[in-house]
């Protein structure tokens, strides 16, 4: 109206200015001034109904555009337009007429400037072939097909207040075990790995906060199918463009059957242009209330758009209803590309063999049975017999053959509000499955007992924890025998000790040392622990276990030979049994025995003593014989002592060398064993069920 009134203003100023008018010309333009009169007039008489209405109800009439519809002072004009023609039916026969006079008035503007022969640039434009654009349809028409033009989803004056989407029990359970297995397994996983899981989490999300009254279904196809046929007899109405020309639908187009559903069309990208209502009111066609129809383009399209288009939605709808035609129900694209991979979605597909009217006879059962077959193939389930699964249909858009049957399931489909629920749940599958590779084993994974006793005992060998127990040993014995010897023998012992070579001891210390070490042995049994931790799982996590001992190994030999210095034979001398002191006192008695008998007979020789043989001999005898007796006897007696002895120091290594190795190797390994455990877990729940 703005417009128009400052057209008509500049009009009046170059007529006052001097301009020459033709007599063609003063005629459009006063009609052009009386048209715009009366429809300012008829503008005036709404906003008072409007200003009316207001004062009754205590809110305003002016339409509310749909989010994501940019709105241009044209459409402002019109959302005033409808607003005023929601109260009573003498004001929306107003407004018919103030449209009336508004086209009148833009076709005497159109034809008042092709006779001046200059552009207008109000926003009521024309086109090359001279039809009125008024810039909220899709498609530029004609006169004669104004009448049939498809209005898109009026802008009420308050949309209505649409529930959300509400997930059952079972589905929040496995989503909320998806997420909980998302966030164990990031820092195992790479992200390519967890990407549709992520992805599925986040549709899911966004689709429960959007309208559950409705159901979103993507009508899909090859070129030349049929789709848009469809869509349009669905619709009552052409509304997606059909010919011959390939390809014919560009983008998108969505067709809503009740209001409420302009957020979940937003979230499919559609803008507000290329969205339609169908022309039977709701209360006609009241068994798909609640349906969003959406023609897609063709999935095999030569465009990369299309099909990126195609990709794009099909992960965002709620059901899909697959067009093929006799030609291509087979085509090896829609098959291996879409059907297969969505075999888990079949509760919420159709799959309908369209142009039927050209196939003769029984043909079309025929090529139906085959179209079931290949669909049985791709893994897809067959809803017959009343079992879950994608409903197959055959029938000819064009003659409209079968397209009641097809509106039938679709209204009971869309009634039972479950097709997102479902749809969110095959998502789920489909993600479990694909995750399947590294979450499921073949085997109980994990670390059994003997496992780690085997590891404790090759870390013990590593510190030559048996050679240390004989050491502590044989240590025990040479106290015992420094002890309990006789002095003659412990004299000789001494004796030879002095005249042996030094080198030998050094060379048995570098040999001990070496032992202690074993750094060889040490990286063999970590490897072993390693192997037999992560046998039989998943190829990420078996790498995880193994990574992580190999960490703790680092710096595990210096360790071991440090323990081994702690802990290997105490400083000092072995401790002594309570009966030392006695074994000792009875060796310097037969000493003492030795050295009496000995000087008796020394003093008989020497005459210092009266002859007497019997006496001092057999004191002499019995030191001699008594002391090495009383020495072996001692001997007897500390083998078990000295034992024990060895046995203690033994133990005592082995327990330092399996704490080191625990706190090192098997700790962090158990670690990422019960990660993996919790992740199993929740990747049960997630399937609803077992891993295998």
């Amino acid at each position: 109206m703005t417009a128009v009134t400052d057209q008509d203003r500049t009009e009046h100023t170059d007529q006052t200015q001097g301009t020459v008018l033709t007599d063609g010309e003063t005629d459009g333009r006063a009609n052009g001034e009386r048209t715009s009169s009366e429809q300012m007039r008829g503008e005036t008489w709404v906003r008072d109904r409007e200003a009316d209405a207001r004062a009754e109800d205590g809110r305003g009439v002016e339409g509310v555009p749909e989010a994501g519809d940019a709105e241009t002072p044209g459409d402002a004009e019109d959302h005033r337009v409808r607003g005023a023609a929601a109260f009573e039916p003498p004001v929306a026969e107003q407004v018919s007429m103030v449209k009336e006079a508004a086209v009148a008035h833009a076709r005497v503007r159109h034809d008042d400037c092709d006779a001046r022969g200059t552009d207008d640039d109000t926003p009521s434009r024309t086109d090359a072939d001279g039809a009125w654009d008024d810039g909220l349809i899709a498609r530029r028409v004609s006169e004669t097909a104004a009448a049939e033009l498809v209005p898109v989803e009026p802008r009420t004056a308050r949309q209505p207040a649409v529930p959300p989407l509400a997930y059952d029990g079972p589905l929040r359970s496995r989503l909320d075990a998806l997420r909980e297995l998302v966030g164990l397994s990031r820092t195992r996983l790479d992200s390519g790995t967890l990407a549709e899981a992520g992805r599925v989490l986040d549709e899911a999300a966004a689709r429960r906060r959007l309208s559950g009254q409705h159901t979103v279904v993507a009508i899909a196809g090859a070129t030349g199918s049929g789709k848009s046929q469809l869509f349009n007899a669905l619709a009552g109405v052409a509304i997606s463009e059909t010919g011959v020309r390939r390809p014919t639908t560009a983008a998108p187009i969505a067709c809503s059957w009740s209001d409420g559903a302009a957020s979940l069309i937003d979230r499919l990208g559609i803008p507000g242009r290329l969205r339609r209502r169908p022309v039977q009111a709701q209360d006609a066609d009241p068994q798909l209330r609640g349906l969003v129809l959406v023609d897609l383009p063709d999935h095999d399209s030569a465009a990369v758009q299309h099909r990126e288009h195609v990709d794009r939605i099909l992960r965002l709808v709620d059901a899909v209803i697959w067009v093929v035609d006799p030609e291509k129900y087979a085509d090896a694209v829609l098959h291996e590309r879409y059907l297969r991979p969505m075999a888990g979605h079949a509760e919420v597909m159709f799959v309908v063999l369209n142009q039927v009217d050209r196939l003769p006879g029984e043909a079309a059962d025929q090529v139906l049975d085959d179209l079931r077959r290949l669909l049985d193939e791709d893994g897809i389930a067959l809803g017959e017999y009343g079992e879950p699964g994608a409903t197959v249909l055959a029938l000819s858009a064009l003659t409209g053959h079968g397209v009641g049957e097809l509106r039938d399931s679709l209204g009971q489909f869309v009634a039972e509000r479950g097709a997102a629920v479902r749809r969110i749940s095959a998502d789920v599958d489909a993600a479990a499955q694909r995750l399947r590779p590294v979450y499921a084993t073949r085997s109980n994974a994990g670390l059994s007992e003997e496992a780690r006793e085997e590891f404790a005992a090759r870390l013990a060998d590593a510190v030559g924890a048996t050679a240390a127990g004989e050491a502590a040993e044989r240590a025990w014995l040479r106290n015992a025998n420094k002890a309990c010897g006789t002095p003659w023998l412990r004299l000789w012992r001494w004796c030879r000790s002095r005249r042996e070579a030094p080198t030998g001891r050094f060379l048995l210390g570098a040999q001990q040392d070496e032992e202690a070490t074993a750094r060889q042995r040490v990286e063999h049994a970590v490897r072993t622990v390693a192997d037999q931790a992560s046998a039989g799982m998943p190829a990420p996590w078996a790498q995880a276990v193994r990574e992580s001992a190999v960490r703790g190994a680092q710096g595990l030999p210096e360790a071991l030979d440090q323990l081994a210095a702690r802990a290997g034979l105490p400083s000092g001398r072995p401790p002594r049994p309570g009966w030392w002191p006695v074994a000792v006192l009875v060796q310097a008695a037969m000493t003492i025995l030795q050295v009496v008998g000995g000087l008796w007979l020394v003093g008989q020789i020497v005459g210092v003593m009266a002859p007497n043989l019997g006496v001092p001999v057999l004191l002499m005898l019995a030191g001699i014989v008594g002391g090495p007796l009383v020495e072996w006897s001692c001997r007897i007696a500390a083998r078990g002592p000295a034992r024990r002895y060895g046995q203690e120091a033994e133990r005592r290594l082995r327990e330092a060398a399996s704490g080191c190795g625990r706190a090192r190797v098997l700790d962090p390994v158990s670690a990422e064993l019960l990660r993996y455990r919790e992740v199993r877990e929740q990747y049960a729940l997630v399937r609803g069920a077992g891993v295998g």
